[in-house]
């Protein structure tokens, strides 16, 4: 892919935060990673950044992910979004499904994310 994208990379958890940057980075060298810890600082990010794709995890403090993810698209109506959880219940799959954004389930993969950003 030649063309530079900007993900943003959204989870409390340090630790996947790091794991999806790195997968990003590994595939993607030339694109732009951003990292939020909650709904709220993606917000901020999304409004001085453009913003490509989101990582975006279900629970997490300030704002979790169904709250911040129809902010995040009034912002850019283009931005990709994937909701990351280990939630699978129906009724946050139904939530992600009247957003319009995609659902990808936890644990966090190589594959799983490369599959999104593809």
């Amino acid at each position: 892919m030649g063309i530079n994208k900007c993900v943003l990379v959204v989870d409390d958890s340090r630790l996947s935060r790091i794991m999806i940057t790195s997968i990003v980075q590994n595939s993607f060298p030339d694109w732009t990673v951003h990292e939020a810890s909650n709904g709220q600082e993606a917000i901020d990010v999304a409004r001085e950044n453009q913003i490509d794709y989101v990582t975006l995890d279900l629970n997490m403090p300030v704002m979790n992910g169904l709250e911040a993810a129809p902010e995040l698209l009034d912002l850019n109506p283009d931005v990709k979004i994937a909701l990351l959880t280990a939630n699978i219940q129906s009724s946050t799959q139904e939530q992600v499904k009247n957003l319009g954004i995609a659902f990808i389930p936890k644990p966090i993969s190589g594959d799983k994310i490369l599959d999104f950003l593809g």
